[in-house]
């Protein structure tokens, strides 16, 4: 049997012509609807026609009044500061006991931003959550009856009585100026200024006893420091010898005291400068440099190299005294023939009395270290950098 073969049929363009014309339909009536969507969103959200009514919170009157609490009213005065401070430090240290969690959290605020009203603010916010504990209430409580019984008469007195005295602080507005001085000498010396500022202290306080009169009738109208003589010269009181055995370890690469290259021409002297004045015209150029008026820089920095020989000397003998400024201050007091490395150092040094009370030069020195006295101005920096490495071999 003959079959004949198949012919395609007219009606297929047709049907392939409906087929695409029926997506394509399709599509442009999904974007149609989409857009509609959008633009109908639009109008509703434009119009709040979604919006929630919302309600108001039953809390906002006690925002409102913790807010008013540290307004306006919120004292700026330094008086006012120190009590806020003192204040978040007594209730960051209560809020530990119970949330140790959002005291840490509060205790970095305050310490990142420095601002009293914001940490007290985040105190208060806790605190609606822990005043229902009657323990933390009472606690709470007590701290502030605490607060109001502190007296002006004391708020004001330090803990350290030769602190008290008037003298005191005459001698600290002498010793502010001279912070440019003492700030070099810590450059160069590598010995952190507060440290410097420790050795002036200890030999300055105690002329306040020996020498109260010239106190009261020189050093004090004049906010000046007190000159030390009788063979010790200068602000710091260095003896003449004493600076010439610092000069001398600065350049003896075999000594204990040695610290190094970078440190052997710092106290060498400029043979262009005439240090003579009517005061000093008959010592040596050493003490005249030494005793120079208006210009106390070489004072410090032969005190700063004391300290920095001393400290490498304990530490090539297998001792550190590098964080132990009354032991630092007591040598530095006593001299290089009193230096002797040892595991148990005493603290001692000059012996006075300020208003009936007696003192070492090492106990001021460790007093006004620890004391936070002139922190803005000499803060803590770290005692000293560690000295250069020392071989007996270069003896």
């Amino acid at each position: 049997m003959h079959l004949s073969p198949s012919v395609p049929s007219d009606h297929t363009p047709s049907l392939l012509r409906r087929a695409v014309r029926a997506i394509v339909t399709t599509i442009v009536v999904g974007f149609a609807l989409y857009g509609a969507f959008l633009a109908s969103a639009h109008i509703m959200l434009t119009n709040g026609w979604t919006t929630e009514s919302g309600v108001i919170d039953a809390n906002s009157s006690t925002y409102e009044e913790l807010h008013t609490k540290y307004g306006a009213n919120f004292r700026t005065d330094s008086a006012a500061q120190r009590r806020y401070r003192y204040e978040v430090l007594d209730r960051i240290r209560l809020l530990y006991t119970l949330r140790p969690v959002n005291a840490d959290h509060i205790l970095r605020a305050y310490m990142q931003s420095g601002d009293a009203r914001l940490a007290l603010r985040m105190l208060d916010a806790v605190d609606r959550y822990l005043m229902s504990d009657p323990s933390y209430a009472a606690r709470l409580q007590q701290l502030t009856e605490d607060r109001t019984i502190i007296t002006s008469d004391t708020s004001m007195q330090s803990a350290f009585a030769w602190m008290n005295v008037d003298e005191w602080a005459y001698l600290k507005e002498g010793i502010v100026k001279h912070k440019r001085w003492i700030d070099s000498a810590s450059r160069v010396s590598g010995v952190e200024a507060r440290l410097i500022v420790t050795c002036l202290v200890g030999e300055q306080v105690r002329k306040i006893n020996t020498r109260r009169e010239m106190y009261k009738g020189l050093v004090a109208p004049l906010k000046s420091l007190s000159f030390s003589t009788a063979f010790s010269y200068g602000v710091t009181g260095i003896k003449e010898n004493t600076a010439r055995l610092i000069e001398e370890h600065l350049r003896d690469s075999a000594s204990l005291y040695y610290l190094g290259k970078q440190y052997e021409h710092v106290l060498d002297y400029d043979t262009t400068m005439n240090y003579a004045n009517s005061y000093n015209d008959t010592l040596s150029v050493r003490v005249q440099r030494l005793t120079q008026p208006n210009n106390h820089y070489y004072s410090y920095l032969y005190a700063a190299l004391f300290v920095k020989q001393i400290i490498a000397q304990w530490e090539r003998s297998g001792y550190s005294i590098a964080e132990r400024p009354e032991i630092l201050a007591t040598i530095y007091n006593l001299g290089f023939a009193k230096s002797l490395p040892k595991r148990n150092p005493e603290v001692g040094g000059a012996a006075f009395t300020i208003s009936d009370v007696p003192y070492s030069f090492g106990s001021i020195a460790y007093e006004f270290y620890y004391s936070g006295e002139l922190m803005e101005e000499f803060p803590y920096r770290g005692l000293t950098a560690p000295p250069p490495a020392y071989s007996a071999s270069s003896r």
